[in-house]
């Protein structure tokens, strides 16, 4: 008798764009693809999709801005699909919809992935109440939890209650390090006017991610300190014009440069000393991953699964998030051959944290 290929329903509260195409975007592409080849069948479910090239052999329902488990819901109860797997990504950790979802569908399987970093000074005590019930009600509903770190599964457990520990697992991210170009930029140089420390940022441009900290640090510097450094961000955002207005105000335009969105981020790295992330919230950073297997060390905060990552002093430098007084400290060591990252940051990215070990680490659950 003929027998269907099994069905997976991903859904993601995610925005597909063609001016971004990030680590994420190539986990999807090439997840369905190794799906396939598995002799699965794929369907994708996003928040909202603006279709382009990259994303041509995906199975995509877009949910248009509405939100994308109501929307999943509601194509679950009124379409002949049939799915015997149920991933999610970027989405509530665990809460009503997955009853509903089991209600109307006989799943398998149902696997939450958690990328959702924590505030930095925690959750108020009413939303770890509301986190605690939630986890008693309906974490039956859910086979297993996988965090991107070793920081976010434990905060799964911590968010849920120890009742999930044994069925919470953690997967790391990983890249394409084929897209990555690898810098052979000498750190060691003297940094002067004419050959300055360059340093980059990708980042949405929100509150959260402290690039007000860099810009108010930088400020901070010396003159001929000041000509020895330029900035590039990279990113769009809410807060673009308070950062834009910041960088004018203290007379900065000449060495922080913004530079919009871009596509090309993994080329680009190769063109820069150190990739800074101020970030108060974090996972576990695929620009961060991006930018060791591109050869580009990397100065981030203590948040997250950063320090799973990021050994101090070597591949890069670690800082408390808002500290922008260690911040100033490790910029006036680099600029004054203080201090530095000399040795290639590579390696350990390209061995352990590959696009394709994720990939198939995301696919054993199911297999």
């Amino acid at each position: 008798m003929y027998k269907r290929p099994k069905h997976i329903a991903i859904v993601c509260n995610y925005e597909v764009r063609p001016d971004r195409v990030g680590g994420m975007d190539r986990f999807f592409v090439a997840y369905d693809a190794f799906a396939k080849a598995n002799s699965f069948q794929v369907t994708w479910y996003f928040s909202r999709f603006e279709p382009y090239s990259f994303y041509s052999n995906l199975t995509i329902k877009n949910a248009d801005g509405e939100n994308v488990e109501s929307f999943f819901l509601k194509q679950l109860a009124v379409t002949a699909d049939e799915y015997d797997i149920l991933i999610t990504h970027f989405t509530s950790l665990c809460n009503s919809f997955y009853k509903q979802a089991r209600k109307i569908q006989d799943f398998e399987k149902v696997i939450v992935v958690d990328h959702n970093p924590r505030p930095l000074n925690g959750f108020t005590f009413k939303k770890r109440l509301k986190n605690r019930v939630k986890g008693l009600l309906y974490h039956k509903y859910v086979d297993q939890f996988i965090g991107v770190s070793n920081y976010t599964s434990h905060h799964i457990i911590k968010d849920l209650g120890l009742h999930v520990a044994g069925k919470t697992t953690t997967i790391h991210n990983g890249i394409d390090t084929s897209q990555v170009c690898t810098s052979q930029r000498n750190r060691a140089r003297t940094y002067t006017q004419t050959d300055k420390l360059k340093l980059i940022i990708v980042s949405h441009l929100r509150e959260s991610k402290g690039i007000q900290d860099v810009i108010a640090a930088i400020s901070k510097l010396e003159p001929a300190e000041l000509q020895k450094v330029e900035t590039h961000i990279y990113g769009s955002g809410p807060m673009e014009k308070e950062l834009k207005d910041q960088v004018a105000l203290n007379d900065l335009s000449n060495c922080i440069f913004f530079k919009g969105s871009s596509a090309q981020i993994p080329e680009l790295l190769a063109d820069f000393d150190y990739l800074l992330q101020p970030t108060y919230m974090e996972c576990f950073s695929l620009s961060i991953l991006e930018s060791l297997a591109a050869n580009v060390p990397v100065i981030t905060t203590t948040v997250g699964g950063n320090p799973e990552i990021i050994i101090e002093g070597e591949n890069g430098f670690l800082f408390e998030a808002k500290n922008t007084t260690r911040l100033i400290q490790i910029l006036k060591d680099l600029l004054n051959n203080e201090k530095g990252i000399y040795t290639s940051t590579s390696d350990t990215i390209r061995n352990g944290y590959t696009l394709e070990k994720m990939v198939i680490d995301h696919l054993k659950p199911i297999n």
